[in-house]
């Protein structure tokens, strides 16, 4: 007579009850990355009333085939539903480059565009690398072709020049900077070539 075996009751219990367990620990560890408190605080008393949702202390990054491109802090931002776009305050963007140096982008306010990754930025607008700073009123970021451009009146100074102009244009992957319109340059006595 053949013996049968037959799997007993606790196995199973303490089989499901693991899987259980494993199942709330994965989930668990999701929540908690997906709640960094860095990334979003409710604020109170959002002042645009249009907003559908209001956060303070944004941290956004923007990647393209696994490297970033941008990151971008700011203090307060209030989502715009309607037109798709964040209105940011205290704004600061950080752009990477190909060759791993970054620009850094400070601006009193701007907007996000989350459909297409844009931002406008306005209000002492500083744009800087190790070398060169910009000042502007108003600049904008274009991530599909990842140029930033100002249609108004920038100045450029670097340790031994600097340079103005009527607006502007900079190819962040080719480092190819175009300065148009009423183009004017200083140039310090101990500059040399």
């Amino acid at each position: 007579m053949a013996a049968t075996y037959k799997k007993p009751r606790k196995i199973k219990i303490i089989l499901l009850a693991t899987i259980i367990i494993a199942l709330g620990t994965v989930i668990a560890i999701y929540i908690g990355f997906r709640s960094d408190s860095k990334v979003v605080e409710p604020v109170a008393g959002s002042d645009v009333s249009d907003a559908t949702l209001s956060i303070s202390k944004i941290h956004q990054t923007a990647t393209r085939d696994g490297k970033k491109e941008w990151s971008l802090e700011a203090s307060s931002g209030h989502y715009m539903d309607k037109t798709r776009q964040v209105i940011l305050k205290d704004v600061k963007v950080t752009f990477f480059l190909k060759d791993k140096s970054e620009i850094i982008l400070t601006a009193d306010q701007g907007i996000l565009k989350t459909d297409s990754s844009d931002i406008d930025v306005s209000g002492h607008v500083v744009l800087k690398n190790k070398e060169y700073k910009l000042l502007a009123e108003n600049l904008s970021y274009v991530h599909s072709r990842r140029v930033l451009y100002s249609k108004s009146p920038v100045t450029i100074s670097g340790a031994a020049a600097q340079l103005a102009a009527e607006s502007l244009s900079f190819d962040l992957d080719a480092k190819r900077l175009t300065l148009e319109g009423g183009v004017a340059t200083t140039i310090d006595e101990d500059f040399t070539l």
